[in-house]
């Protein structure tokens, strides 16, 4: 939900923008088989009740409707997603990580689908043009783990913790899902102000789970 909203928002911004998608692990002890769902994974995490976390998803479901993406928790598989990281590493190598990313996410939050299962990700992996048996050799090996677990090393240098989380320029941050509106204020705010093509600087700025701090002269 937060990847429409910043691209809905891209679409409204005068301004050359570069998304790059970056590794995240929210629990990367998590088996690759799980035999509980969605709801009491979260009743468990954040100590509320199955209804409380069904309740929690059914709002998200709702919100995700509004900008066209669907959410179906009742049906959804979770698992451990280091392989498909890894297969979205491999598709960047090929010019198609953006492809496969939103074919990952979709396979996962729409179509209910084992995205821990190789055989389920070389099939999605066809699905936006890679080539089955270098797909089938990759996941098969340990290749691409090394550039996942930079990344994720880089994220725990940046203090980040949740997803969605969208980091500019390596030094302003905005953090959530947050409305498409928010992301055009914010980003043009930091045009106006900073510029995306500024040099970096090591005095960044950044949001917390309830919004973004957007830096002032």
């Amino acid at each position: 939900m937060g990847k429409k909203r910043l691209e809905d928002a891209i679409k409204q911004i005068n301004h050359p923008i570069e998304v790059v998608y970056k590794s995240f692990e929210l629990d990367p002890t998590s088996d690759r088989d799980i035999p509980y769902n969605i709801y009491e994974a979260l009743a468990k995490k954040y100590g509320m009740s199955i209804e409380q976390a069904k309740s929690n998803c059914n709002n998200m479901v709702q919100m995700a409707k509004g900008v066209g993406v669907e959410f179906n928790f009742d049906t959804q598989i979770l698992t451990n997603t280091f392989d498909a990281h890894r297969l979205t590493m491999f598709a960047k190598t090929q010019g198609l990580m953006h492809e496969m990313t939103e074919r990952i996410l979709r396979a996962y939050y729409t179509e209910s689908k084992h995205i821990g299962d190789h055989s389920t990700l070389i099939e999605l992996a066809v699905e936006v043009g890679l080539n089955r048996e270098e797909v089938t050799k990759m996941l098969a090996s340990t290749s691409m783990s090394n550039e996942v677990r930079a990344d994720e090393q880089e994220a725990s240098e940046y203090g980040i913790r949740s997803i969605p989380f969208f980091l500019v320029n390596k030094k302003y941050a905005i953090s959530g899902a947050q409305a498409t509106e928010v992301f055009v204020e914010s980003m043009n705010s930091i045009i106006d102000q900073d510029g995306l093509s500024k040099e970096l600087t090591e005095d960044g700025q950044a949001c917390d789970e309830d919004g973004c701090e957007i830096p002032k002269r």
